[in-house]
């Protein structure tokens, strides 16, 4: 909480009171920065006058308005700044004096070779919680390459484990390590502030995030397995290790369903459904071990039985027979989904540029201190300096205009 900050004249919103410096580039950092602002911390949005963030080249264009920076800069104050440059940095660290986040993602060194390291930042507000993400980290040999999240899923061990048995090793088609550290950096920033404000230490830190690791983290017990046993997991396709059955099927209608029997209950019910008590207490599919050694018989028997008909069909008698199972929906089949629907997971927001746009809602839900989309991405930059620098930093409109026509801001 910046200091002198006074939650009960606040917003209302978890994170009210908040103040976020996002420099970061692309989505690892966006992610963060993003979550905070939906929950109502200040977040403002630093990129280079010239280039701005990359996330502005990426994705789908409307008319040249990029969409994903909409949903990517939502609830973010921008303004441009050179950080590069020498009256650039000092800038940066007026605006540091009463932040209590700042989220970076350049190549270890580059902010210290600027002037902004977690120590110069330090010695202007010693509150200031730092988080640093990159490709592996601050630290070790590595620390110098650049990092991306292609990298972190593929050093991992993720794309070994991914794809079919016979097939190569897959990425994931989207930036899934990106969003996985950013989640690290929401957390181990709420983490620091509790450690600041509530455990009462005054004090910020310094977090490192690399990220290979966290995507290594969600990959479970492997090393361990691999440590006392010498366990390697391999590509199971969309199997599991538990003995099943688990799989996508393809429906009569050519519509897909996902299933997961990951448990004795509901595997039973699965084998019950299409084949009766007798399949059902058949030896070879009665336990998880059994039928994990029968894995192409227990798949070729609820395959058979789910292309017999429709998706609605299917759905409605497994979910008679209780057990877990779900379409497997494009983006647009999700949208008009009844649940989606219900929970508003999918809400429509007002945008200068586009009339109304659709994206996704603010989560988790909170009962409190829900979440709340204010605005979409702006996609001016430097939309929002005149407020940061003349009304938060007290700059005259001659200053602004002349650090603009030197290309500092």
């Amino acid at each position: 909480m910046t200091q002198g900050a006074n939650p009960a004249n606040g917003n209302g919103m978890a994170l009210q009171g908040l103040k976020i410096l996002d420099t970061s580039q692309l989505f690892a950092g966006a992610m963060p920065a993003t979550l905070m602002g939906d929950f109502g911390a200040e977040v403002i949005k630093v990129e280079h006058p010239k280039n701005g963030d990359g996330l502005r080249t990426m994705g789908s264009f409307k008319d040249g308005i990029p969409l994903s920076w909409k949903f990517h800069s939502r609830n973010k104050k921008c303004i441009t700044l050179n950080l590069g440059n020498p009256q650039g940095a000092e800038i940066l660290k007026r605006l540091v004096q009463d932040t209590d986040i700042l989220i970076e993602g350049f190549r270890p060194g580059t902010m210290e070779r600027w002037g902004l390291g977690y120590e110069e930042l330090k010695a202007v507000n010693p509150r200031l919680i730092m988080v640093r993400i990159s490709g592996f980290g601050q630290t070790g040999p590595y620390k110098n390459r650049p990092g991306f999240g292609t990298l972190a899923e593929a050093m991992s061990g993720f794309a070994h484990v991914t794809g079919q048995p016979d097939g190569p090793p897959t990425l994931p088609p989207l930036a899934l390590a990106d969003g996985i550290a950013g989640l690290f950096g929401v957390f181990s920033a709420m983490f620091a502030v509790y450690y600041r404000d509530v455990v009462g230490t005054g004090i910020g830190q310094e977090i490192d995030v690399s990220l290979y690791e966290p995507m290594s983290f969600v990959l479970g017990a492997q090393p361990i397995a691999y440590d006392q046993l010498g366990l390697v997991q391999n590509r199971r396709g969309n199997r599991s290790g538990g003995g099943g059955p688990r799989n996508l099927y393809m429906c009569s209608d050519g519509n897909w369903v996902a299933l997961s029997a990951s448990t004795p209950s509901i595997a039973r019910r699965v084998m019950q459904l299409v084949g009766g008590d007798e399949l059902a207490d058949d030896p070879r599919y009665a336990t998880p071990a059994a039928r994990s050694q029968h894995a192409d018989e227990v798949d070729s028997l609820v395959a058979d039985w789910i292309n017999n008909y429709p998706r609605e069909v299917v759905l409605e008698k497994f979910e008679e027979a209780e057990t877990a199972i779900g379409p497997v929906y494009d983006t647009s089949q999700f949208m008009e989904d009844p649940q989606v629907k219900a929970r508003q997971s999918i809400v429509s927001v007002d945008d200068p540029d586009l009339g109304t746009v659709r994206m996704q809602n603010t989560f988790p839900l909170m009962s409190e201190t829900p979440g709340k989309i204010n605005f979409t991405g702006p996609t001016e930059m430097g939309s929002h300096n005149r407020e940061i620098y003349i009304e938060q930093l007290g700059m005259s409109e001659d200053d602004v205009q002349r650090l603009k026509e030197e290309g500092i801001i």
